[in-house]
This record gives C-alpha cells, sequence and structure tokens, in this order.
C-alpha cells in the first residue's frame, strides 16, 4: 500500500507542483525557508529542539494559525517545560505565526509528504506529541509517526459531506492510519459519528465545541490604527462602513454594483473590500475599475496619504492577516465565499465583534454556526444579489435592527467559548499521563 502510494504520490506532485510553485510565487517571500519543505533545517532550529520535549503543532494556514495560537497559550499555561513547534504550509500562514506567536515557539514550513522529507523531520525534532489542526492528512507523515510512536491528535476536527466520501471511499489507506490517533477533539456530536464511521476509534473522540470561537478575539493591541487610515482617505468618521471579508471571483463585482446603488441613497456608505487570497489584489482592482469604483489599494496607503472627502469610495486590502482589525469599524459585515462560491467563510470573528452579519447561501463549512446565527436572529442570510442588496440597504436604515442582529450574534459567540481548554485537557490527560 505504501508503495503505491508514494509512486501515486509522486506522480501528482510532479504534476501539479508548477501551479503550486506559481501559486507561491504569486503569494511572495517563498524562497524564506524554502529548504524546509524537503527536510533542510537551520543550525539554529536544530539547536533549538535539542533535547527538548517537543510538541508540534501543524496548522495549514491563516485560520488554522489563529486556532493554534489559543491552543498553544493554554496548553504552555499547564505544561511550561514543552517546547513548542508549529508548522504551516503557505507563506501567509507563516506570516501570521510571526505576528502572533512569541520567538521563543520555532515555526518551521511543513515538510512534503514524501518518506525522507518527513522521515529526516521527526528524526530532527523527536516530538512527544503531534497536534493537527482541523483535517491536514499526509499517509507518510503518520506512518512515520506511528512508526516512532508518537502520538498524534487531531483538533477541531470537522468533516464535510465530501470529505466524508473520500475517506470512506479510500477507507483501505485511512482506516488503519485514523485507528492509532491517541486523541481527537470534534466540534459536535454529528462530525463524531462521522469520525467513527471513516475509522477514528470512538474512545479517543470528544466532543469539545468549535474552537474558532475562543479564537475570535481581537489582541489586546491593534498593529494596524484602522481610524487614522481611514480619514486619510477621506471616510468621515460616522461614514457607514460595509466590510466585505474574504471574498472570492464574483463577488467583488457584485459588491461593486450594490455599491454604484445604495450609493444614491446613502452617498456617504464606503466599502472596505479584502479578497481571500491577497494576491489577486489586481485582478479584483481591474474588476472594481470598469465598474466605474474610486479605490485605493491598503498597500498604497502611507503615512503621507491624504485623500479628500468624496474622493475614494472603496479601500481593496491587498494584504494578509488584517481583516479583523477592519471587522471592528464595520457598520455592516459581509461574509465572503458564500455567494458566487461554495464552503462559506468564517462568521464567528464578525460575530464576536457584535457586527450585524450577511452571508449567502452557501456556508457549507460552517453550517453549524451559520444555521445557529440564522434561527436565533445573530445573522441574516441572503439568497442572491438582489436579497443582498435590499438587506444592506434594509440594515443602513435601522439602528435598532443592526444592534439587535450583533448583540444576538455575540452571545452565541460567548455561549460557545471554552473548546480550548476542553481540547488541551484532552491531550494534557493522554501525552501528559
Amino acid at each position: 500500500m505504501r508503495v503505491v502510494y508514494n509512486i501515486l504520490f509522486t506522480f501528482f506532485f510532479l504534476l501539479s507542483s508548477p501551479f503550486y510553485f506559481l501559486k507561491m510565487w504569486r503569494r511572495g517571500n517563498w524562497k524564506k525557508g524554502f529548504g524546509q519543505r524537503f527536510g533542510s533545517y537551520s543550525s539554529k532550529i536544530k539547536q533549538a529542539v535539542t533535547n527538548r520535549n517537543v510538541v508540534w503543532f501543524h496548522a495549514v494556514s491563516v485560520g488554522e494559525v489563529n486556532v493554534c495560537t489559543q491552543l498553544i497559550k493554554a496548553l504552555e499555561a499547564k505544561m511550561p517545560a514543552i517546547k513548542i513547534l508549529v508548522s504551516t504550509t503557505t507563506s501567509t500562514g507563516m506570516e501570521e505565526l510571526a505576528r502572533q506567536l512569541p520567538l521563543h515557539i520555532e515555526k518551521i514550513y511543513y515538510p512534503i509528504d514524501f518518506p525522507s522529507n518527513v522521515s529526516t523531520a521527526l528524526a530532527l525534532f523527536h516530538p512527544k506529541a503531534i497536534v493537527l489542526v482541523e483535517a491536514e492528512i499526509w499517509p507518510n507523515f503518520l506512518w512515520e509517526a506511528r512508526r516512532r510512536e508518537i502520538p498524534v491528535f487531531l483538533v477541531n476536527a470537522r468533516l464535510s459531506p465530501r470529505s466524508h466520501r473520500g475517506y470512506k471511499r479510500f477507507g483501505f489507506l485511512f482506516r488503519p492510519i485514523f485507528q492509532r490517533f491517541a486523541g481527537v477533539g470534534c466540534q459536535n456530536e454529528e462530525d463524531a459519528k462521522k469520525l467513527a464511521d471513516i475509522g477514528f476509534p470512538r474512545p479517543v473522540i470528544h466532543v469539545v465545541g468549535n474552537l474558532k470561537f475562543d479564537s475570535a478575539k481581537l489582541i489586546q493591541k491593534s498593529p494596524l490604527d484602522v481610524r487614522t487610515m481611514l480619514s486619510q482617505l477621506g471616510f468621515p468618521e460616522n461614514a457607514p462602513l460595509l466590510v466585505a471579508g474574504s471574498t472570492h471571483d464574483g463577488e467583488e463585482l457584485i459588491l461593486a454594483r450594490i455599491l454604484k446603488n445604495l450609493m444614491q441613497k446613502f452617498p456617504s456608505l464606503k466599502l472596505i473590500l479584502v479578497p481571500r487570497h491577497f494576491e489577486r489584489g489586481k485582478e479584483v482592482g481591474n474588476v472594481l475599475r470598469r465598474e466605474g469604483i474610486n479605490f485605493v489599494y491598503r498597500s498604497e496607503v502611507s503615512a503621507t496619504t491624504s485623500k479628500k472627502p468624496g474622493e475614494v469610495d472603496c479601500l481593496l486590502v491587498n494584504s494578509t492577516g488584517e481583516l479583523r482589525y477592519f471587522y471592528e469599524f464595520a457598520t455592516i459585515v459581509f461574509v465572503g465565499k458564500s455567494l458566487t462560491a461554495s464552503g462559506g467563510q468564517n462568521p464567528i470573528e464578525p460575530g464576536a465583534l457584535a457586527k450585524p452579519i450577511l452571508f449567502g447561501p452557501h456556508m457549507e463549512n460552517f453550517d453549524k454556526i451559520a444555521s445557529a446565527l440564522v434561527q436565533r436572529h445573530g445573522a441574516i442570510q441572503v439568497s442572491d444579489e438582489k436579497d443582498l442588496e435590499q438587506q444592506i440597504a434594509r440594515l443602513l436604515s435601522d439602528e435598532a435592527l443592526r444592534e439587535s442582529i450583533g448583540n444576538a450574534a455575540r452571545t452565541i459567540v460567548e455561549e460557545n467559548k471554552g473548546s480550548a481548554e476542553r481540547t488541551v485537557d484532552m491531550i494534557v490527560n493522554t501525552f501528559g499521563a
């Protein structure tokens, strides 16, 4: 089985590598740490982990990094003698690790799943435990961890219907791997049943809730002075702000059209547009330009920027890790990847800030959260562009409604906190025993 997997993995890696290398190049800063993906580490990292009780966390990208940060804080409080190592897959994830975690925590890129890469990494770091955040399952890495008798945990686990079908289809490959997990923390009982169905032992599955509720809070001091930036762009202090977060292809065009229409009734309305992938900035800028929207790129805003009122209608954020700071100043929030794409993005962060939330019909990746928000009047789910425009207009006209929806969203977030502590308890009770 391993021979077949490695032949297929090598084939698909070579086939897809041009696409992924192009993607890395577009995101920038790809050279730094590149060798780590192939098991090459600096003497500084080697020295930092030598003779230490290492716990290895893996957070795929930005969303998982936010979750990982909360877990690390809680785990260090309970086990101060451990050495934390965190890996990520993307350069944007690495930027977030550097921004959120202190220097004493080692940060690396996750090794590509070739046997030599993972063997080198695990031999060097020799972790006492491995914690995978959400669902990043690479067979060679897990086979090697099992050979070395390293306990592996999966936290904040959830399964989309597509993932559930895929793991069942390839059960001959994944079931033996899943059987060896030391602990699995999942979000709800439905996910627990799905995880057991694909091969995780039921005794190691723990329903602890969604860790993203715990991670949905601003750090004590924002590194970004949003208020000053908006003033520099000529946005009046009381101007209503529609913040569209993590948008995908097609949604920017819809929002541009809606902005033009609503500005006729709400002339001071401004749009802050934050695409999910910052490297799409130029593409999105072209969309706004064609629609006649006066916009400024976030990267163009400096200490000397000074725009007159009415000169700029939209701020296009072509940077990473700053969405949460713009949410804080939002009048209304639209959560992307929900109107023209499937899956949806995280509605918890704006909910924690008591913002009125709108999202489209496609929130599959956050279905339980989205349903709870809608059912308890903490968000509005729209069906299409026309409905979105009508609901934005409705909220702009009704401050009491905005406040009511925002407060309901924050209540739901507060009620669901505590998952980080429960997850860490699961890890400590197993690994620390």
